[in-house]
């Protein structure tokens, strides 16, 4: 019988056609809807909003680490998906022993998703369609990372804030790193803020860190930072171009990876009139 390994190399059988699956990670819950497996996805949780009219008939389970473990034992799911990065250690354990496959993912760059497609293909590949979706996922993102290699971008260096209250920041070994990377933009930090082998460092000085980047990006999650947060941060740093980014397209790994490549590559051609449409 084949089996498929996940990100802990876990080995998991075909799924049946039966299969109840609960998504725990807001990418994997809208990737599971693109390969056709949404009439199989029984809970997710509070935070898995795409795609919005189809997850809105799934019951929530709480938040990626508030999990209500009684109200998902009482789904009776075969597979439980969730992520390195947003369920913890003890989560995980505790599912194991009540759900026969718990499935980990953990995607650090964009190319990762091809192993991802392949995992979720090749678990779920006996239900109707599922395996030459994730097959089409893998062409498309294939063909949006030939277009960002092709072209030879300015490089700049970016502070992309994540949280304000204290000041937040990401690594360049992060997702959101690895995927700005892709068109140039290399993440940066102030020296001093990095909090040793921090993935999502805490600035400590605004004014240390804005002078070691070429442009600030605001990220519209997890904090939800908006215009008047780019004009505040523009009167403040008026030498430093300020932006918005949607952070869904930097940070959505599955099938968000394909319009978020499309949508950076577009960004860097242009980033005046995709600033002004997201701040708007």
């Amino acid at each position: 019988m084949n089996a498929w390994r996940d990100a802990e190399g876990t080995p998991h059988p075909r799924a049946a056609a039966d299969c109840r699956i609960v998504s725990l990670v807001p990418s994997l819950t809208e990737l599971l809807f693109a390969l056709g497996l949404g009439a199989h996805v029984v809970g997710r949780s509070g935070f898995c909003i795409h795609p919005r009219d189809a997850v809105r008939e799934v019951p929530k389970l709480g938040g990626t680490k508030d999990v209500n473990l009684d109200r998902l034992r009482r789904l009776q799911p075969t597979h439980v998906v969730i992520n390195v990065d947003e369920n913890e250690a003890p989560l995980a354990a505790a599912l194991r022993s009540m759900v026969p496959h718990v499935i980990v993912t953990h995607p650090n760059a964009p190319e990762d998703n091809l192993a991802l497609y392949a995992l979720f293909g090749g678990i779920f590949g006996a239900l109707d369609g599922v395996a030459a979706r994730a097959a089409g996922l893998a062409r498309s993102l294939r063909a949006e990372l030939d277009a960002c290699a092709a072209r030879a971008w300015p490089q700049e260096r970016v502070l992309y804030l994540i949280w304000k209250d204290p000041w937040m920041t990401v690594a360049a070994d992060t997702y959101i790193g690895r995927t700005l990377a892709r068109v140039g933009w290399a993440v940066t930090h102030g020296p001093g803020d990095e909090r040793g082998a921090a993935r999502y460092p805490r600035i400590d000085t605004l004014e240390d860190a804005v002078t070691h980047a070429d442009r600030l990006l605001l990220s519209s999650e997890p904090f939800m930072f908006r215009a008047p947060h780019v004009a505040e941060l523009q009167r403040r740093f008026p030498a430093t171009p300020v932006q918005l980014v949607d952070g869904e397209m930097t940070s959505w790994y599955g099938v968000r990876a394909i319009e978020g490549l499309r949508y950076l590559r577009a960004l860097r051609a242009d980033p005046a009139r995709l600033a002004a449409q997201r701040g708007s």
